[in-house]
């Protein structure tokens, strides 16, 4: 856990929220018990994968069986400190795609993000938030994808300008566009 709380705080947040976020984690959130697992009822880890093509103008998706909206890979640490690697199992087992690299160094976004109630496998999962870690990764169109069917219906490349269209929880398109307006700010 230490070195993730080091990671945070040597974040340079993108926006004004993210930096909300941060100081929430810094000066309260890190220091409740159970953080790496869902043992925390109100807040845990989560980790994502923001994953675009080589020309930036397309990012891979993943439609959400439970939110019924295209959104991007992650999940749960579930008690995994390296929550890179957790973005990278989340992304292989979600899309099937083993080809990716790893596009900028270090913690893309930290975002602190609302969670509605929901039901999961038929159990009532309450409102509660992810404090949720993002890696920026790039991936070849040309790969072969393989639902993970517990969780996804659909794998697909969406274009940036289309993402309002094909996501459908509001909530995250703030979070889609900040991700898109980053990646291009840190293309070469």
């Amino acid at each position: 856990m230490k070195e993730i709380i080091e990671t945070i705080k040597a974040y340079e947040p993108y926006t004004e929220e993210e930096a909300a976020d941060k100081k929430l984690f810094m000066e309260k959130l890190q220091f409740q018990e159970q953080l790496l697992t869902r043992e925390n009822p109100d807040y845990h880890f989560s980790s994502s994968a923001w994953v675009v093509n080589s020309t930036y103008d397309k990012v891979l998706m993943v439609y959400h069986n439970i939110y019924q909206s295209y959104s991007w890979t992650g999940g749960h640490a579930d008690g995994c400190a390296n929550l890179l690697l957790v973005a990278q199992k989340e992304l292989e087992e979600e899309t099937g795609i083993k080809e990716y690299h790893l596009l900028h160094d270090g913690l893309f976004a930290f975002n602190i993000l609302p969670v509605p109630a929901h039901y999961k496998n038929g159990q009532y999962i309450k409102e509660h938030n992810h404090i949720n870690t993002t890696y920026l990764f790039m991936a070849q169109e040309d790969q072969t994808f393989k639902i993970k069917e517990d969780e996804n219906s659909d794998v697909r490349w969406i274009a940036v300008t289309d993402i309002d269209q094909k996501v459908t929880e509001e909530a995250m398109k703030v979070y889609y566009h900040q991700m898109v307006a980053k990646a291009l700010s840190l293309k070469k």
